[in-house]
Order: C-alpha cells, then sequence, then structure tokens
C-alpha cells in the first residue's frame, strides 16, 4: 500500500513538472515575440535540435554490426528529410520515418538479399 502512494506521488509530481516545462516559456515569451534573441532562437534552435537528434539517433538506432553499417537507420533518415521536403509536414515525415525503420529491422530485409 505504501508503494501505490509512492508511485502516485511521483506520477503527480513529474506530470506537474512535465507540464511547466511545456507551459512556462509560452507564458514568459508571449510578450517578448519581437524581442531579437527570441526571433533568433526561433530560426535556429529547431534545425540545431534536429541535428542533435539526428545524430543521436543514428549513433543509437543503426546496425553497427551489419554487412551494410548503420545503413537501416540512414535510409529511414533519408526518407524523413525527403518527405518532409516534400510535404513539409514533420508528423507525415517522422511517422513514415519510424515505420519504413521498424520494418526494416523487423522483416531483416537488410540482412537479406544485396547487403546480407
Amino acid at each position: 500500500m505504501h508503494e501505490t502512494g509512492y508511485l502516485v506521488a511521483f506520477i503527480a509530481v513529474a506530470t506537474a513538472a512535465t507540464f511547466a516545462t511545456r507551459v512556462i516559456p509560452f507564458l514568459f515569451f508571449e510578450r517578448h515575440t519581437e524581442h531579437p534573441l527570441v526571433q533568433h532562437l526561433g530560426r535556429y534552435l529547431p534545425a540545431a535540435v534536429m541535428a542533435l537528434l539526428a545524430t543521436v539517433y543514428l549513433q543509437r538506432s543503426g546496425d553497427w554490426s551489419a554487412q551494410a553499417p548503420g545503413l537501416d537507420a540512414a535510409m529511414a533518415g533519408a526518407l524523413v528529410v525527403i518527405i518532409h521536403l516534400w510535404r513539409r509536414n514533420a508528423l507525415l515525415s517522422i511517422a513514415t520515418g519510424t515505420g519504413a525503420y521498424m520494418l526494416i529491422r523487423q522483416t531483416g530485409v537488410l540482412n537479406t538479399g544485396l547487403f546480407g
């Protein structure tokens, strides 16, 4: 019983902290949208975050022991870029890339045929 209370308290604190980190920037920057720093961050931060995520993704997700090392992650990543440049829809490009990556990994398509 004691453990349940601890888990409920942990979930409540984690929820409040997550919500606060999402809401506070909107409250703070609401009146400062014309500030040069805010405009600079709005212009360059999304690309920097995507580059960081892509780097971590390729390092962590790729099968680096395969015959074609990292090709599984690189192909899915390239598909995300292509779809995003074509449709300009982040949800569509991420969902397509994730689906392609899971299909490649689950079917083992790169471990057979041309690369196997």
